[in-house]
């Protein structure tokens, strides 16, 4: 482990400055993470760590982590992490971390047999497919849901937001660590399954998901608040999902439930049921 204490230098503010960016994220093909529980979960999660910038007294606690992970740590002075964050206050530490060699190839290549491989549990499992999601804290509250639900396949559309969005990293509150995410073709994906899975999806019009008497493995698609799930998926869905609202008031009801939320509530449902 190399561990040092020094003063940031220009090149170094403005290269770490320069991952808020996408554009610099994809030429560099690394991203930032801030927040002790986060950094500690990509360091064990295997991701590999360009660099931790920290003060002292968090170098002192996960020195042991560090060290078995042959993480390069700098000492930083709280002055010079208030140069680098994107918090509005700091936390004592900031990770460089490279992003993992992209899997959409694979997946575009893959015939249905073959997706078993690439992607353990698909038919045995629930997985979660996110069209059009382009809120960063919807897309890292999804990824916190779907890991406290067990599910390890999230896929999202072209349109989705970037996961590597320092808003969609901060909210998954290190969840990016432990759900893989696929960004790749939906409707491509969708027929190489060829019916091989139940696919759920979520409507206006549809079966209230209380009131359903199985709700079995396959994968539940979440299509984007403005617009729902589009044209090119909606010929996929064997299963249309509703939640229905029970809010009555002078005043009407809320017009619907924002992406993440909707999420939660049919995934539960969904595990409820195995119980």
């Amino acid at each position: 482990m190399f561990r040092d204490f020094f003063m940031l230098s220009k090149s170094q503010i403005k290269h770490i400055n320069s991952l808020k960016i996408r554009k610099y994220r994809d030429e560099y093909q690394e991203f930032i993470a801030e927040g002790s529980t986060l950094v500690t979960d990509l360091i064990g999660g295997g991701f590999e760590i360009a660099g931790v910038y920290a003060q002292s007294q968090w170098i002192s606690s996960f020195e042991k982590l560090t060290r078995d992970k042959n993480v390069p740590v700098f000492e930083t002075a709280p002055k010079e992490m208030e140069r680098i964050t994107s918090l509005s206050s700091p936390s004592p530490v900031l990770a460089i971390v490279k992003i993992p060699p992209d899997d959409s190839e694979s997946l575009k290549e893959a015939d249905a047999l073959s997706l078993e491989q690439l992607l353990p549990g698909l038919y045995e499992d629930l997985s979660l497919m996110l069209e059009g999601i382009s809120d960063p804290g919807n897309l890292g509250t999804i990824l916190r849901i779907a890991d406290w639900f067990g599910i390890r396949n999230v896929f999202c559309s072209g349109n989705c937001v970037e996961l590597y969005n320092p808003k969609v990293v901060q909210s998954s509150m290190g969840s990016v660590a432990r759900v893989k995410v696929h960004y790749t073709d939906l409707a491509g994906l969708l027929e190489k399954l060829n019916g091989r899975v139940a696919v759920y999806g979520t409507f206006l019009k549809g079966d209230p998901v209380y009131s359903r008497q199985s709700l079995k493995n396959g994968i539940l698609i979440i299509g984007s608040e403005a617009h729902g799930i589009s044209d090119d998926l909606t010929p996929f869905v064997t299963e249309r999902l509703f939640i229905p609202s029970y809010g009555t008031s002078v005043n009407g009801k809320a017009e619907s439930l924002n992406a993440a939320v909707a999420s939660a509530i049919i995934i539960s449902e969904f595990r409820r049921r195995e119980l």
